[in-house]
């Protein structure tokens, strides 16, 4: 659902024309997920009935693009995806394994009809071997990966990750090897068949704990491990996140060495207990996390996060609050400064915030020149413009049921 969609999202947010197919007989599931502006239901409860352009995620995923509706199970809606690509140069699908090749759309198909065309293919597994036919989404894959074996708290069962982020990391990498696939083909003319596994992205985040595995013939759970927020190496302490005075508030705070736990001391008040033999040197605190950790949450609940976070901070300690969702929107002063959330209108929900890219350049700019397509909103430029069909025949295509 999402690996595609914010892969080419990224391109178009700097410029490439992006056009995306939707089946009007099958409406893309981000289009009904309850990510809704003013409407609160459980996130996996998909109503019927609900609008195709109120989507919340569909809207975020797919600004800056163009979008049209095509019958693919129709001869002429097939036709039209020929031209289509015939029109294209870049070709990218998010697909379960499988639907391309039955539809004949392999790289030999698409470089037939677009010579040159760069096929970026984006699942769970890859295209190749044993688990090409595996089906997945973002929890599978963080699961196969190794991620949610190695997350949560140590004697507790594996905690997995509350949201689809490897959706999110794939994205990242598709964007980078279309990138390169079209560099390639300015330099040579040729153009390139792109399998990304989003399962092999994951497998790229867990390096150290894979080394830990190797070279130290540990195992990745054990009484002392998952750390949860602790750290080992290098020996960190106080390294974690710690309560604050407001409820279900927190203060994630992280010590390296010896200069930054007496700024941290100084910057807490120079209470007696930081003189204690257990916190005199690092690898003292290190090993008395339990007492420390106690003694520091002591000092956190008096203070709100963003005090605390303040505080430590102009002492030059490394220190962050722990922020919600209303605490990035509405209060963070770095964020609103950096521009990360910005307002789009649409033509049914009205303003909405939307999430920028993470990256700034000093000349390119982000275009951020449109909401997400309404369904098949883009029909008769798509077909009348790039494709040249007229209006009646475009009208017929309407009424058939083909678009």
């Amino acid at each position: 659902m999402g690996v595609g969609s914010v892969a080419t999202r990224m391109l178009g947010d700097f410029g490439a024309e992006v056009i995306k197919i939707e089946n009007r007989r099958r409406i893309d599931r981000p289009r009904l997920l309850p990510i809704y502006k003013g409407e609160v239901r459980n996130y996996g409860e998909e109503v019927a009935d609900a609008d195709p352009n109120r989507g919340g995620l569909h809207n975020n995923y797919s600004r800056n693009k163009l979008g049209i509706t095509v019958d693919m199970k129709t001869k002429k809606g097939r036709e039209l995806v020929d031209r289509l690509i015939a029109a294209s140069s870049v070709v990218t699908e998010n697909f379960a394994p499988g639907v391309m090749e039955r539809w004949g759309l392999t790289h030999e198909a698409l470089e037939e009809l677009s010579p040159g065309v760069i096929y970026g293919r984006m699942s769970g597994f890859g295209h190749s071997g044993p688990h090409a036919h595996y089906k997945s989404y973002g929890p599978i894959v963080q699961a196969v990966s190794g991620l949610s074996f190695i997350s949560g708290l140590p004697g507790e069962e594996p905690s997995g990750w509350g949201l689809s982020y490897m959706d999110n990391q794939a994205a990242y990498y598709n964007s980078a090897a279309l990138m390169m696939a079209i560099l390639r083909r300015n330099k040579t003319g040729k153009g390139a068949e792109v399998d990304v596994s989003a399962v092999e992205v994951g497998i790229s985040m867990i390096g150290p704990d894979m080394l830990d595995v190797t070279v130290n013939k540990n195992v990745t759970r054990r009484p002392d491990f998952p750390r949860g927020n602790r750290l080992d190496d290098p020996a960190a302490a106080p390294h974690g996140v710690y309560p604050c005075v407001a409820e279900d508030s927190w203060i994630a705070i992280a010590v390296f060495d010896q200069p930054e736990w007496e700024r941290f001391v100084r910057a807490i008040g120079d209470p007696a207990w930081a003189r204690d033999q257990r916190f005199t040197t690092q690898t003292a605190r290190h090993a008395n996390q339990d007492a420390l950790d106690s003694l520091v949450a002591e000092w956190t609940k008096q203070r709100t996060a963003r005090e605390a976070m303040e505080l430590l901070q102009a002492a030059e300690v490394t220190a962050g609050a722990v922020q919600n969702a209303e605490d990035l929107n509405e209060w963070d002063p770095q964020l609103a400064a950096r521009g990360t959330f910005f307002e789009l209108d649409h033509p049914v929900i009205g303003e909405a915030r939307f999430e920028g890219t993470p990256i700034t350049f000093s000349r390119t700019v982000q275009q951020t020149w449109r909401s997400a397509p309404l369904l098949g909103e883009d029909n008769h430029y798509v077909f009348g413009e790039v494709l040249g069909l007229t209006s009646d025949e475009i009208a017929e295509l309407e009424d058939e049921g083909v678009i």
